[in-house]
């Protein structure tokens, strides 16, 4: 077990319920937690550098990739054939997409802007390797810290069989986040604030909580990443990633954990100098735009 609780503040009482919900016995889950606040040191961490199975967690770092490349303003052509990464190409498949949007542009073109938002808020595959074709799965995988791994685009069948995929971990599910907030654009959150899939984390705070979250799910494999925003504390990063058992278990799991980092949301130390701000701001523009290692993918979102 690798959990380590405290504060970065220097009060005495430490982040105990987050610890112990993370360290919990799941009953055939492997569940792995990261917790802490934004530009400091994790609060909490437990099997925090597992690897899991990535599933759409890779497409924060496609969004911060579009981002650094200044290419979220560029109109593309949609289209539905990739190039694999073992050669050849893919087809993406509608049937185990989330999102109708881009499919209705099929020959027509749409922003980076645009695409990155229906990638991030309706988590859409389609729009994920049109944004990945134009950078280069090479930017892609620069923009990723460590511990999250990008071998090959979300449907590209022929490179999973060959070997490659995609890992995450939970402490890298914080840093690709923390990396947003580090580029100083309040518009990168945008389509993580505007998200459709809030069953997880989201699920388990008070109604009406600001939060900004990506999940990502296949078969057996359910993780989710936010950036909470309680009124009366200082905001914080958690990540909760979860392989093995059913998905109504793994959920149960995240909430349970996301439950107790709200109860010790006072205990997870300060925000580091120069963290920069979270909030929308009245100014934001619209993101919209105008209009384990080795193992191989489990079937589901992908």
């Amino acid at each position: 077990m690798s959990t380590t609780g405290g504060t970065q503040d220097g009060s005495a009482e430490a982040p105990a319920r987050l610890a112990a919900a993370a360290a919990a016995r799941y009953e055939g889950l492997e569940v792995s937690v990261c917790c802490g606040r934004p530009g400091a040191p994790p609060a909490v961490t437990h099997q925090a550098d597992r690897p899991h199975y990535a599933a759409s967690m890779i497409k924060l770092a496609v969004l911060l990739a579009a981002h650094r490349a200044g290419a979220l303003d560029r109109a593309v052509t949609v289209r539905e054939e990739f190039a694999s990464a073992v050669g050849g190409t893919y087809r993406a498949d509608r049937a185990y997409d989330n999102d109708d949007e881009p499919w209705h542009h099929l020959g027509g073109e749409m922003t980076l802007r645009r695409l990155c938002h229906r990638m991030i808020c309706s988590s859409s595959n389609l729009a994920t390797s049109v944004v990945v074709e134009h950078l280069g799965l090479g930017q892609v995988a620069a923009a990723c810290p460590e511990g999250l791994v990008v071998q090959r685009p979300i449907g590209d069948r022929a490179a999973a069989e060959a070997g490659l995929t995609n890992t995450v971990t939970a402490r890298a599910a914080v840093q690709v986040m923390q990396a947003l907030l580090d580029t100083g654009d309040p518009r990168l959150l945008r389509p993580l604030r505007e998200q459709r899939y809030t069953q997880e984390i989201p699920a388990a705070l008070p109604p009406g909580t600001p939060v900004a979250n990506k999940n990502g799910w296949v078969t057996g494999v359910l993780h989710d990443v936010a950036l909470v925003e309680p009124p009366e504390a200082p905001p914080y990063l958690l990540a909760v990633c979860v392989a093995g058992g059913p998905e109504e278990s793994a959920r149960s799991a995240i909430h349970r954990v996301a439950e107790a980092g709200w109860l010790d949301r006072q205990r997870l130390g300060q925000v580091a100098p120069g963290a920069g701000t979270t909030g929308a701001g009245p100014a934001e523009a619209d993101l919209r735009g105008a209009a384990a290692p080795g193992a191989a993918a489990p079937e589901g979102e992908e």
